[in-house]
């Protein structure tokens, strides 16, 4: 009986050990922006040169502060897009929406197109609170003049976009929130 017992639990462990992990679920900042579009059009002709993210957001897993400095992944939730290609490319749609269809460029630049400024961005901070109920993003920015006439002008942003809750689907919402409101301090220095 007791070997019996014994063989039941060794098979029961080894099933469980053959079960797969669920699969993870996959969340996606959506290329709508979460609010109206109010535009206002520039006459400003922009070349978004670069944007860079922090190396802590190369990673797939959706991160939440902890302690003093630790960082959980929320297990099974992932970015289906990777952040390095989500952020910019919603950035350089936000500002078209924002500013005109031809107002904002990309490298390669068509031929004979006149620019008159060149922006890049550096995403510092990009991550949910520790509790869960917003997003905190900070970015430096630097807009240049393309004839040299005027200085460049760097800023350093800070915006908190607050979640419709704390489970991960609101803190990604809340994620792109803060990239539109970026996209609008933005979109506010080039008219």
């Amino acid at each position: 009986m007791k070997n019996i017992l014994l063989l039941t639990a060794t098979a029961a462990l080894l099933v469980a050990c053959g079960t797969p992990p669920p699969a993870p679920r996959l969340y996606q900042l959506r290329a709508a922006p979460p609010e109206p579009v109010v535009a206002q059009p520039s006459t400003q002709t922009v070349q978004l040169q670069a944007v860079s993210l922090p190396e802590l957001l190369e990673r797939d897993a959706l991160l939440i502060p902890q302690g003093q400095a630790g960082l959980d992944a929320l297990s099974g939730h992932r970015w289906a897009e990777p952040l390095r290609d989500a952020v910019p490319r919603l950035l350089r749609q936000d500002l078209t929406a924002l500013i005109g269809k031809a107002r904002v460029w990309a490298a390669p630049l068509p031929a004979g197109l006149a620019l008159t400024r060149r922006l890049r961005v550096e995403i510092q901070v990009l991550q949910a609170r520790p509790d869960r109920r917003g997003v905190d993003l900070e970015a430096r920015w630097t807009l240049s003049d393309t004839t040299g006439q005027l200085p460049p002008r760097v800023e350093l942003t800070r915006i908190e976009a607050t979640a419709a809750g704390t489970e991960p689907d609101a803190l990604v919402a809340a994620h792109r929130l803060a990239l539109w409101q970026l996209a609008q301090q933005l979109a506010g220095a080039l008219r």
